[in-house]
C-alpha cells in the first residue's frame, strides 16, 4: 500500500541557556525517528511524558522544523523553513487534547468551521456554509449548531467540532494528540466509534498519540513506543502487545492497572 506519512532520521534539538558565561545546553527531544504509515492506517505513538512524542507531533503538523531528517506527506517533502504553503497545511491537520482551548470562545461554530476554507481556499461563502453544515452531520451534530458557540457544548461534542474543523480541507493525514484524555469514559468511546467510522468513510490515515494503552489496543494497526526521543518498539498492535521485545515497554505495559476480575483479585492478595 502506498505510505501516505514517511519520517526519515527526524531529529530535534533544543537550545537551553545556562547563563551568561556559559555555552547552551542541547537538549535531543527526538533522536533520528523513522518510520511510516500507509493510507488509511493508524499508527499509536506511546511513551511517558517528556519522551519526545508531543515534540515529535509539531514537526510532523508542520509547526516546527526538525533539526535533522526528512518528512513526506503523500510522498512530497516537507521542507518548514521554506515556509508553510496553503497545500502543504491542507495535506496535515491536527486534534488537540483539550477541545474548549482549541476553539475560540468568542467565534460562532460556522465561522470556527469555515475558516479554514476562508484561509485556505478560493471556496465562496455560499459554498464554505453548505461545506460546514455537511461536516456538522458528519461527526453526529446538526445544522442547528451552526450559529452556537463553544461553551454551548458538552466536552465530547467540542471534541467533534474540533474533528469537523481538522477535515474541512480534507485531509491526507490526521494527527490526533492525546484526543480523549480529556472526556467521561463512555464520550471516549464515542468518539474513538467515530474517529474509527471517519477512517473508513474517508480513507483517512491517523497518528493518534496517547499514554492510554487499552485506547491504543483499540484503535492502532501499528505502535511505536518511544523512550527519551528514540523509538525503542515498532511493530504491528498485535506483535508488540502480544510479545514487547523492550524492556522499557514491558515495564510500560506492566504499569498499567487491568480491570479485568482476575487482575483485581491479583492486587488485592498482593495487598493482603
Amino acid at each position: 500500500m502506498t505510505a501516505v506519512l514517511e519520517a526519515r532520521g527526524l531529529k530535534r534539538d533544543y537550545l537551553v541557556p545556562r547563563g551568561p558565561f556559559s555555552s547552551p545546553k542541547v537538549v535531543q527531544a527526538v533522536k533520528g525517528v523513522s518510520f511510516s504509515v500507509e493510507k488509511g492506517k493508524t499508527l499509536a505513538i506511546v511513551g511517558e511524558s517528556g519522551c519526545g512524542k508531543s515534540t515529535l507531533a509539531r514537526i510532523l503538523t508542520l509547526i516546527d522544523e526538525p533539526t535533522a531528517g526528512e518528512l513526506f506527506i503523500d510522498g512530497e517533502p516537507m521542507r518548514v523553513a521554506r515556509g508553510v504553503t496553503a497545500e502543504m497545511r491542507r495535506k496535515v491537520q491536527i486534534v488537540f487534547q483539550n477541545p474548549y482551548g482549541s476553539l475560540n470562545p468568542r467565534q460562532r461554530i460556522g465561522d470556527v468551521l469555515t475558516e479554514p476554507l476562508l484561509l485556505n481556499t478560493d471556496m465562496g461563502a455560499a459554498e464554505r456554509r453548505e461545506r460546514a453544515l455537511a461536516m456538522l452531520v458528519k461527526v453526529g451534530l446538526g445544522p442547528e449548531h451552526f450559529n452556537r458557540y463553544p461553551h454551548m457544548f458538552s466536552g465530547g461534542q467540542r471534541q467533534r467540532i474540533a474533528i469537523a474543523r481538522a477535515l474541512m480541507l480534507s485531509p491526507s493525514l490526521l494527527v490526533l494528540d492525546e484526543p480523549v484524555s480529556a472526556l467521561d469514559l463512555s464520550v471516549q468511546a464515542q468518539i474513538l466509534n467515530l474517529l474509527a467510522d471517519l477512517q473508513d468513510e474517508f480513507g483517512l490515515t491517523y497518528v493518534f498519540i496517547s499514554h492510554d494503552l487499552s485506547v491504543v489496543r483499540y484503535i492502532a494497526d501499528k505502535v511505536m513506543v518511544m523512550y527519551y526521543g528514540e523509538v525503542v518498539e515498532y511493530g504491528t498492535r498485535d506483535e508488540v502487545f502480544a510479545a514487547p521485545s523492550h524492556d522499557y515497554t514491558k515495564k510500560l505495559f506492566a504499569s498499567t492497572p487491568r480491570a479485568d476480575v482476575d487482575s483485581i483479585r491479583a492486587r488485592m492478595a498482593a495487598r493482603a
